[in-house]
């Protein structure tokens, strides 16, 4: 051990790569031995964006995607390569099955100097027993570098000090030695979401939990405090009325920034709060995770597997990040997952648009069944346009054994959802002023009157006046551009089935141009233009249905 002490690598500045399954507790065991928060970066390169955490003694924790090796997904793909750039290596195993996931993974980190970290290690029954030691001695033999357990969530200081040290001399893995390790296997106890027949039920409840409870009470508490806004925002709206002509239209006209904004930050940011709190718990419990299993063989039929819907739901709080993530879906069911993305994920500024447009028209009871044809057309345009492969019973899940279900901690739930709310008042509240701004001139140039005479005779064919075709188009560049339907002229003699066919054909007739561009920089221009051009036709086919069944009903 000498011998291999000292042709350690040197390290300088020290560079830790932290590597394992998913939610093997990667991210909460370095922020707890880094005592900081993370930043996203390009790693030595790369173009997966990877967490960055930096401790006070100048060591670098790169914490990398999770591994599946049986995948060809982008993240497993350059997590793999990573391991080839890396100084030391951190190998993370859930204690509850260490054996299993370290016969698949030592092979990788082999000849690599570093430790293995024991997460989950509160959930064996048996851990303050001397036949667990025994067991950990056992691992350590068997893969050539120490191995600390800890519960990943609360490491002590006695356990942080441990692995520290550990990575300061670190040994070389080996896997001659393999033959020694002891059967270690820890089940989680079975829920209803593993019963055959209720699981995929329950799970797509489950799914739709927090953009349901997001929509609800994010309704209630901007009826609230929408009538107080407007209360308080009309006295300066009057006393701009002496403005100059663009300056009035811009800051007080009916797309004015004064009269507009509000609408943003009473109805947009509760939804986005509340739904990135909600998705952080599902996540910091490991609830996620189960769901994803239980719903796979219900939502295979429409050529998704269940990791890749989580990832669509993942676009009610933002599409970016969304189509981002589908790098760890398989090349299979990658451009599937993307399309529904695009189409279906009413992303948290379209869907609290389209909540302020709804409230503003006297009928937030539209809400209900707009988000049940959003999900209904989503599953049959899916089912129309994805490959039979994607499709195919054989397109099995590939994932880990299922986590323990645990009571999340407000720190996990936070590093969660708050990148979600960075990107709304970062991105999305800036983009929607300069939209605003935009169409405030177009109604200043009658530029507004000339478009609406243009695309008048389209509107009509889904029943439509021709005011419609500006938040229709504005929607189509940023999706709470349809915020415009709820200017007061535009929303005068619309029926609800008017008001519910405008929206919808606002909200999926496009992917909004951030959007676009991701997916082009993700995939390539022409994916995303035929993607944008079958969009289209799947969503003027759905809107000219939604708008006789409207009215039907």
């Amino acid at each position: 051990m000498a011998l291999l002490a000292e042709s350690k690598p040197e390290i300088a500045p020290p560079v830790v790569a932290v590597v394992g399954k998913e939610s093997a507790g990667k991210s909460q065991l370095i922020s707890s031995l880094t005592r900081q928060s993370a930043y996203s970066a390009n790693f030595r390169g790369s173009t997966l964006s990877c967490e960055i955490f930096e401790d006070p003694d100048g060591r670098t924790f790169v914490d990398t995607p999770g591994i599946l090796r049986q995948s060809d997904s982008i993240t497993t793909r350059l997590a793999l390569n990573q391991l080839s750039t890396s100084d030391v290596v951190l190998l993370v195993l859930p204690a509850t099955h260490a054996k299993d996931d370290l016969t698949e993974l030592l092979p990788l980190v082999e000849g690599k100097f570093g430790a293995v970290v024991l997460t989950f290690w509160d959930r064996l029954p048996d851990r303050h027993q001397a036949s667990s030691r025994e067991r950990v001695e056992s691992l350590a033999c068997a893969c050539g570098v120490q191995v600390i357990p800890v519960d990943a969530r609360s490491v002590s200081a006695e356990q942080r000090q441990q692995i520290l040290d550990a990575l300061e001399n670190p040994a070389r893995f080996e896997t001659g030695k393999m033959e020694l390790c002891l059967s270690w296997r820890c089940l989680p106890r079975p829920t209803l979401l593993e019963n055959r027949w209720l699981g995929p039920v329950l799970a797509s409840l489950l799914l739709l939990g927090p953009a349901v409870a997001a929509v609800w009470l994010a309704n209630q508490l901007a009826g609230l405090l929408d009538p107080r806004i407007q209360k308080l925002v009309a006295p300066l709206v009057a006393a701009l009325a002496g403005l100059h002509s663009l300056p009035h239209e811009i800051l007080a006209g009916p797309y004015g920034l004064i009269t507009m904004g509000p609408l943003l930050l009473v109805w947009a940011a509760p939804t986005v709060a509340l739904f990135s709190l909600g998705l952080g718990i599902y996540k910091a419990s490991g609830l996620l995770d189960r769901i994803s299993t239980a719903i796979h063989p219900l939502i295979l039929r429409v050529g998704l597997t269940g990791r890749d819907v989580v990832r669509v739901v993942m676009g009610f709080g933002c599409n970016v990040p969304a189509v981002i993530n589908t790098r760890a879906c398989s090349s299979c069911s990658r451009p599937p997952t993307v399309a529904a993305i695009a189409f279906g994920s009413a992303c948290s500024y379209q869907l609290s648009a389209t909540l302020a447009v709804f409230a503003a028209a006297g009928r937030p009871g539209l809400a209900l069944p707009y988000l049940l044809y959003l999900v209904a057309t989503t599953l049959i345009y899916l089912r129309l346009t994805s490959p039979a492969a994607a499709r195919s019973p054989l397109n099995v899940l590939v994932a880990g054994q299922n986590t323990f279900l645990t009571w999340p901690r407000w720190s996990s739930i936070w590093h969660e959802a708050r990148l979600v709310l960075a990107h709304f008042f970062k991105t999305a509240v800036p983009v929607f002023l300069v939209i605003s701004g935009v169409a405030s001139l177009l109604s200043w140039l009658g530029v507004v009157p000339a478009l609406a005479r243009l695309l008048g005779p389209v509107m009509r064919v889904f029943g439509l006046p021709a005011e419609a075709a500006l938040p229709v188009v504005m929607a189509s560049i940023r999706k709470d551009g349809l915020l415009l339907f709820a200017q007061q002229d535009s929303l005068t003699g619309l029926s609800s089935a008017q008001i519910l066919t405008g929206v919808y054909l606002a909200g999926v007739l496009l992917p909004c141009l951030v959007t676009a561009l991701t997916i082009g920089r993700e995939q390539s221009p022409r994916f995303t233009l035929k993607l944008m051009a079958r969009q289209a036709l799947a969503a003027s086919v759905f809107a000219f249905a939604l708008s006789w069944l409207a009215r039907l009903w």
